[in-house]
């Protein structure tokens, strides 16, 4: 692949070229030349867009296609293309597929599928067997096949003993445990946060302590295993203050927060709209003050928008029997650039790669190009024909956002946005 981008803003803190507008040759797939007026050489493809910026491709720890099982939901096909055009060239896939990907050979048949493709697709394996929390899964076979960490997407581990032996057998092959924090002892069937609103609205609330007293309870198992521990998807203030607590004490944790977590209280649920039902639950302004804290000051390890096509037969129901989940590929960076400095956007975007074991690829000359650009002043409300998933439940819709994702370049393959 031969490409020639013109006047590029480079938004790339581990490179040289951060902060400056260059022009970038690419021969080969490889980044061979960045300086200011470059000639392209024998007429290659040139990319030239207003406004562009280029970073390292960004990478999203939590995302969930159809394939196998639920491909009336989404296709791994389309889900690819899906996270191409919203700017990822990484994404951790999430097992709640059917059956779970939770041995060798499935790990095996996503990793076939994607190989090659412009997003790199990285199976997170389930923890258990079938992700029914009874049996340990084949957690080493699936590393050996390419399984970058191990979670049951959505279902907590209530037996604790079970996640003490998963963080000391993982430990072994230096693997990562990921816990979701909700002790449903505690939940039960509650469908929104339990506060003000949901005594308003007549709904069913999830306490904040739900999430909470599961967090505490993993990090006590973590000290106790010395394992290395991921919980995805907090949204409570004391679940910050807790894993604040427990990095000061050096254990091996880290975190995300949904970016609708960051986005939304749980005001939005005032006309019972279904596409603001999702897990962990909407919480009020004074979570999401210490969630954007935690972003911040890095209590938070990375965002995603945790990805999760549902058809219009398990939303368009009454709020009590509506699915949980939104899809959030498309709307993720101009969420995040809405809510934060672009530099901040970018290094969230990037950043949990490490945490996962993705290389990073710096934007640098020698090196293999793997990039997102994109154009981070652009403004526009969010509607259906931003939307490139098969299913169309997106909490954003009807939302203000600033910042669009142009395109990808990765494994000598463009993407580039329709829209």
């Amino acid at each position: 692949m031969n490409l020639f981008i013109k006047a590029v803003t480079i938004i790339d803190s581990k490179s040289d070229y951060h902060n400056k507008t260059q022009d970038i040759l690419i021969e080969n797939g490889i980044i061979t030349k960045i300086a200011s007026n470059l000639q392209n050489p024998n007429s290659y493809q040139e990319l030239t867009f207003d406004n562009l910026h280029i970073s390292q491709g960004w990478f999203d720890s939590s995302v969930s296609f159809g394939t196998p099982g639920y491909e009336e939901r989404e296709t791994l096909e389309n889900g690819v293309q899906t996270a191409a055009k919203s700017g990822f060239t990484a994404v951790g896939l999430n097992s709640n597929t059917n059956p779970p990907i939770d041995n060798n050979s499935s790990v095996t048949f996503i990793k076939s599928k994607t190989k090659n493709s412009a997003v790199d697709v990285h199976p997170i394996g389930a923890l258990t067997s079938a992700s029914k929390g009874i049996d340990l899964a084949e957690l080493y076979d699936m590393t050996q096949a390419g399984a970058i960490a191990f979670g049951d997407y959505k279902t907590p581990i209530s037996n604790a003993n079970l996640m003490k032996i998963a963080l000391l057998y993982a430990s072994n092959f230096d693997s990562l445990v990921c816990a979701f924090p909700q002790d449903n002892s505690i939940a039960q069937k509650g469908v929104m946060n339990e506060h003000i609103n949901s005594t308003k609205l007549g709904l069913k609330g999830i306490p904040a302590l739900a999430e909470e007293l599961q967090v505490a309870r993993d990090v006590f198992l973590l000290e106790y295993t010395g394992g290395k521990l991921h919980i995805p998807t907090i949204s409570t203030a004391k679940s910050v203050a807790l894993i604040r607590e427990a990095k000061q004490r050096k254990l091996n944790i880290s975190c995300s927060v949904a970016i609708h977590n960051l986005f939304f209280t749980d005001d939005a649920l005032t006309d019972f709209d279904t596409k603001y039902k999702v897990s962990p639950p909407l919480s009020t302004q004074n979570d999401i003050d210490a969630l954007i804290s935690g972003v911040k000051d890095g209590t938070i390890d990375m965002v995603t928008s945790d990805h999760n096509p549902l058809n219009i037969e398990l939303k368009k129901l009454e709020f009590d029997y509506a699915t949980c989940g939104t899809i959030g590929l498309e709307s993720a960076f101009g969420a995040l650039n809405t809510l934060f400095s672009t530099k901040k956007t970018i290094q969230l975007l990037t950043q949990g790669k490490e945490r996962f074991g993705i290389k990073h690829q710096t934007i640098d000359v020698g090196n293999p190009i793997n990039a997102t650009l994109f154009n981070p002043n652009k403004t526009y409300e969010f509607s259906n024909e931003n939307i490139y998933s098969k299913s169309k439940n997106s909490i954003f819709l009807g939302h203000s956002l600033k910042g669009k994702a142009i395109g990808v370049i990765h494994n000598n393959t463009i993407v580039l946005t329709p829209n």
